[in-house]
């Protein structure tokens, strides 16, 4: 038996980028052809693209309230980002964190308008309910995974519309605000979650977000529980061999992935809209999926592009104000940056698998 020359590890150093570099020239390159292809679009409905982009710099950052107000947008898109990221670096795909969202929310209204508690008490516990339902509405999906190895893509993924249905009809024919639209009575202000400024609705949200990424950082870097989590996430097969219960940590991964994604319903309801509305959150568990994969899974990239797609929210405002481009655009920036990313996990694996089979030669 003997190895090729050109598969020892000082051939493939020399050869490939560092990891962490590669991730980043290919968060850029998705960037680029997001821009590229939004362009065009802009170019074919007859509008300046420069004019399209710089009015969308000015809605996002333009002022001190455009800044806050991109980071309002941000800040669910960063804990259900921070929610995928758990799944992902366990070797997983919650697709289905839009949903649990949409219950945490729920959840944490119904706490808010239905418990009379002391401030702050009311508030750790309607943000408790959100944790608790987020992670209810991934068991199902979890136990099925981890049990008889069903995919849980699929599963997730159709939860959500099973989630986002179910809470509208609660909110419209059970505990619809008489006389209101479709939305439940207000959350006593003893639940609110605190405001950081008078000229916006930011909230202590956004220190919660970084707080879970930063926390989820130094889990999976400095004890043993996150290099088994990093391991089942690289090759489960290997993970189970080397005597990691890989079954239950799938279990737990998913559990603590859907947990964070009702976090960020109920940090959207009591620190924003104080009630939930129907389709009070349009996007934001999707968006938080699509923030993780351009971060590569990383808890502190997600803090990053989670910013990225909430000044894309916030800056669409004014562009759709001051130009004849629609926010759709954005919708197509992140179709293209789904494709690109979706494309290097892909030629990745590929490659991964293609250098595996090489390295021996019998």
């Amino acid at each position: 038996m003997s190895t090729e020359a050109d598969t020892t590890p000082t051939a493939r150093a020399g050869r490939q980028l560092p990891a962490w570099l590669e991730g980043l020239l290919g968060q850029m390159v998705a960037l680029v052809i997001a821009i590229i292809g939004g362009g065009i679009i802009v170019m074919l409905v007859g509008e300046d693209p420069i004019l399209v982009f710089t009015t969308l710099l000015r809605g996002a950052f333009g002022s001190s309230e455009r800044i806050a107000g991109s980071l309002l947008q941000a800040t669910p898109i960063i804990i259900a980002g921070v929610a995928a990221c758990i799944a992902l670096r366990g070797g997983l795909f919650n697709i289905g964190v839009e949903g649990q969202l949409y219950m945490g929310g729920f959840a944490a209204a119904f706490v808010g308008f239905q418990f009379a508690l002391p401030a702050g008490l009311h508030m750790v516990v309607a943000l408790g309910a959100a944790v608790v339902a987020g992670g209810l509405w991934i068991l199902i999906p979890a136990f099925f995974r981890a049990r008889f190895g069903t995919n849980e893509v699929v599963s997730t993924i159709l939860s959500n519309y099973v989630a986002i249905l179910l809470t509208s009809y609660l909110t419209i024919d059970v505990f619809k605000r008489p006389g209101g639209w479709s939305e439940t009575a207000p959350i006593a202000t003893t639940a609110y979650l605190p405001q950081l400024f008078d000229f916006s609705r930011l909230n202590f949200g956004l220190f919660i977000g970084l707080a879970l990424a930063v926390g989820f950082h130094l889990f999976l870097t400095r004890t043993s529980t996150g290099y088994e989590m990093n391991t089942m996430g690289s090759n489960m097969k290997f993970a189970e061999y080397g005597g990691i219960p890989v079954r239950r940590n799938i279990l737990i991964v998913l559990l603590c992935s859907g947990a964070v994604g009702g976090l960020a319903g109920g940090v959207e309801t009591l620190g924003v809209h104080h009630r939930f509305m129907e389709g009070f959150a349009p996007g934001f568990g999707f968006d938080g999926v699509i923030a993780a994969l351009l971060a590569n899974g990383s808890p502190i990239g997600v803090i990053f592009t989670a910013i990225f797609f909430g000044a894309l929210r916030a800056g669409s405002l004014l562009m759709e104000v001051e130009t004849n481009a629609s926010r759709e655009v954005i919708t197509v920036f992140q179709a293209f940056i789904i494709l690109c990313v979706s494309a290097q996990v892909l030629l990745r694996r590929r490659r991964d698998s293609n250098q595996g089979e090489r390295r021996w030669r019998f």
